[in-house]
């Protein structure tokens, strides 16, 4: 299928990282020429990696690090967004906007679509400890974007199967998991969303990997996004979505029912509550 190429709305990680150049020049009191000159390449060229037609390579971004006393912020910012992951990662945040639907898996995390502000800054502080807070930030703002789809009241459908585990592990401490947990409760009471839970006690059965996110839409074929550590990749070839399909329905066979399982996540919420006040 034919992937789109800018649907507006969600702010891609790369944009991010174009949006910050341009103000910390700006901040710096430097025209595009002014900093092409002292990196030692032209005021065009600045230009172009601020519109998005060329990219932030790490040996310019040095360069641009040293003149705006940023430390090494725009080099962590070309190496991270740089990566085939992210090219991948930001399409599917453009799929998700024409998807009519979207069936998630999710192993260890809730699902980006679901995070609320706290959790999302949790995880993403988590997996860049020494990170600048304007990077964290823009990684949260990105995610919160992409979790605005929900707004709309019926499109698209989403079907979420979390693993226990996803409830058990504490992200951000007590507080944050119970909002988290009670902001997917109140999705499901309102019919906006379905939630599936599979518990430790249906063993290896359902167990897919990281996280599997399977979208349809009204005139193209179906695709699948895997991801894992550090790796993640969008499939559209026909036999591997058929065999992620395959896998999400017996993980949804061993779940426990949508009504039982809202029933489980309210009350890990309410230990959640109760723990944060203790």
């Amino acid at each position: 299928m034919t992937k789109p190429k800018d649907l507006g709305g969600a702010q891609a990680p790369e944009e991010f990282a174009r949006e910050e150049l341009r103000r910390h020049r700006e901040a710096a009191g430097l025209t595009q020429d002014g900093l092409g000159e002292r990196i030692f390449t032209s005021g065009a060229y600045v230009g172009l990696m601020e519109c998005g037609t060329r990219r932030l390579r790490p040996e310019i971004a040095e360069l641009i690090d040293k003149e705006l006393g940023t430390g090494d912020y725009f080099v962590r910012l070309s190496r991270a967004f740089r990566s085939k992951q992210m090219e991948d990662f930001a399409v599917v945040a453009q799929l998700e906007r024409v998807a009519t639907a979207i069936y998630d898996y999710a192993a260890t995390l809730v699902p980006g679509l679901l995070q609320t502000e706290g959790y999302a800054r949790a995880v993403m502080r988590g997996g860049n400890p020494t990170a600048l807070s304007e990077y964290v930030d823009g990684l949260v703002a990105f995610r919160l974007e992409r979790a605005r789809l929900l707004e709309d009241p019926v499109s698209p459908q989403l079907w979420v199967i979390l693993h226990e585990a996803v409830l058990r592990t504490v992200i951000g401490g007590p507080a944050v998991m119970a909002d988290q947990l009670r902001h997917i409760a109140s999705y499901v009471r309102a019919h906006r969303i379905t939630v599936q839970v599979v518990p430790f006690s249906a063993g290896a059965q359902g167990v897919l990997g990281s996280l599997v996110s399977i979208m349809q839409f009204a005139d193209s074929p179906d695709v699948a996004y895997a991801e894992g550590p550090c790796v993640g990749q969008l499939y559209d070839d026909a036999d591997l979505v058929r065999r992620h399909w395959k896998r999400f329905d017996l993980t949804r066979a061993a779940a426990l029912s949508p009504e039982v399982a809202l029933t489980l996540i309210e009350s890990v919420a309410e230990e959640y509550a109760t723990c944060a006040q203790a």
